[in-house]
């Protein structure tokens, strides 16, 4: 028993006395930590939403409008190709029927030229050996832009992922503590955040596509086919976001001036002249020119203020808006305001998201889980160490001292990790209780069986570690295997599950074997026993 010299006894206390204190965050509440002077550190182990209540929202991406809207862009592009790659080529209109883009050339010698162009649009999916569109010319002068099925899929994937992290940023910004995003196959995402009693702001705030255009309006158009919602060619007609800003719609160009894309800020703020409720914007240096540009070109101009399609306003440029600062104002309220901003700053959801399903989770039925789980695992703590005690004696009380470290660290872990903790995560905590003295039963017995072998006390105990660590940890190991495999391969309640679980495992085969041996060496060098009584 000469393993644990007096530096590394020391140690090992340190480490243990550590890990007690960090855990003790965990177990006050709120009010309670208000008295830890802040130069200390605080961690503390996160609730799930099934114990501290909250909101739970599956959210689907809408892929049928993101198809019609990759082929829009793509619209876009091919006409600037054709105007701006070169000597202009002529082309019809371009139409979008049954999933594809179709035009014609006006003049056949620059065929072969306009489909150059067009395929220059066109990216390489992965490693498949094809491309996002497939170009083909048909009926002489007529090129037939198509999407493949793998630019579909890549493109789908990247939006979703690209959306998942969106919404990550937005529910940062509300300031909740803890979320739980992760998207769940290949087209929808989950969203659960602990501690939020309402909804409604949550599902508006993350559904909000927040596409912001600035385009100008065409104040040409025939009035008529503004109010029947009509736009000649070039032009397009939206609504207006609120019916009581005017009837029908507003037509504007079709080529946008300035984007959301461009901002690298935007604030709920209030006119200085009148108290209204705004959003104040700042673009990045190429926006702020470019609306400098086409606000000084268009002086005196109606220009639109476009999100997600529809108007929010369609003011007059008096004068040339320079310094890339811009001011949407409405009927907005404060809270409004600020979920606006929170959307603009967090960026464009390249996807339509829908929410699917939402439910909110009441903060009593968490209390109940807490209670009634607390109280599971006190019952199953205080009958094993009680039986430890009668079974064993002085080792048992070691175990069970080995027990309550193994708890107070599998907390201190948890909160460094900052970990969340659900209802199954309390199950895996009884179970740990259960599995952290089943290696100091089996070091026990063994010991027992040396002592009837004639050994003396030293070598008892000795072998007695040494033969029972074997297959402890081979044990443990496959154990620790089917913990990791469910955190991998888990979500939700069976990652909670696994979490406590692989933890208690190192944590308890730590305790059970080095604290235990280490107790027992130290009483074994400071009393010298002749026998022992276990």
């Amino acid at each position: 028993m000469n393993d644990f010299p007096p530096w590394k006894v020391w140690m090992l206390t340190a480490m243990l006395v550590i890990g007690v204190l960090l855990s003790i965050p965990s177990l006050l509440t709120e009010e309670q930590r208000a008295y830890i002077p802040e130069f200390l550190p605080q961690p503390s182990i996160n609730l799930g939403l099934d114990l501290s209540g909250g909101v739970h929202i599956l959210l689907e991406a809408q892929t049928e409008e993101f198809q019609e809207q990759r082929l829009q862009t793509l619209s876009d592009r091919i006409e600037d190709a054709m105007e701006d790659d070169g000597p202009t080529i002529e082309i019809g209109s371009l139409s979008r029927r049954g999933g594809a883009v179709t035009f014609t050339v006006r003049d056949e010698a620059q065929l072969d030229d306009a489909m150059e162009r067009v395929r220059a649009l066109t990216q390489p999916v992965g490693f498949t050996g094809q491309r996002d569109f497939s170009v083909e010319n048909e009926d002489s002068l007529q090129i037939v832009v198509t999407p493949t099925e793998a630019g579909n899929a890549e493109a789908i994937d990247i939006a979703v992922n690209t959306a998942t992290e969106v919404v990550r940023t937005r529910i940062d910004e509300l300031g909740t503590r803890e979320p739980t995003i992760i998207r769940q196959g290949t087209e929808r995402i989950v969203v659960q955040v602990p501690g939020l009693d309402s909804p409604e702001s949550l599902m508006a705030l993350l559904g909000r596509t927040a596409s912001l255009e600035f385009r100008l309006v065409n104040y040409e158009a025939d009035p008529n086919m503004a109010l029947a919602c009509q736009a000649p060619i070039g032009s397009e007609a939206m609504p207006y976001a609120n019916p009581a800003d005017g009837t029908g719609c507003v037509i504007v160009q079709r080529r946008v001036m300035v984007s959301g894309d461009q901002l690298v800020n935007a604030q709920q703020g209030f006119d200085q002249r009148t108290g209204q409720v705004t959003v104040n914007l700042t673009f990045d240096g190429t926006g702020g020119r470019e609306f400098g540009r086409v606000t000084q070109e268009n002086v005196g101009r109606p220009f639109a203020i476009l999100l997600d399609g529809e108007v929010l306003s369609a003011p007059n440029i008096n004068e040339p808006i320079l310094g890339g600062n811009a001011q949407i104002s409405g009927s907005f309220s404060v809270q409004s305001a600020n979920e606006l901003a929170i959307a603009l700053r967090s960026g464009r959801l390249p996807i339509e998201l829908a929410v699917i399903e939402n439910r909110t989770v009441g903060p009593e039925l968490g209390g109940d889980s807490i209670r009634w789980g607390g109280l599971a695992g006190m019952i199953a703590t205080i009958a094993v160490m009680t039986f430890m005690i009668v079974t064993y004696g002085r080792f048992g009380i070691y175990a069970n001292v080995a027990l309550g470290l193994n708890l107070f660290l599998i907390l201190a872990i948890m909160a460094l990790l900052d970990a969340t903790l659900t209802l199954p995560g309390i199950a895996g905590f009884v179970l740990t209780v259960g599995a952290a003295v089943d290696a100091n039963v089996l070091i026990n017995e063994r010991i027992r069986e040396e002592q009837r072998r004639g050994r003396k006390v030293i070598d008892a105990v000795q072998t007695g570690y040494k033969e029972a660590s074997r297959a402890i940890f081979d044990a443990n190991i496959t154990n620790f295997i089917g913990g990791v495999l469910m955190f991998s391969f888990g979500s939700g309640p069976v990652r909670g599950f696994a979490v406590v679980l692989v933890l208690g495992i190192v944590t308890s085969v730590f305790t059970a074997v080095t604290v235990t041996r280490m107790m027992v060496s130290v009483w074994i060098k400071n009393k010298r026993p002749t026998e022992l009584n276990i």
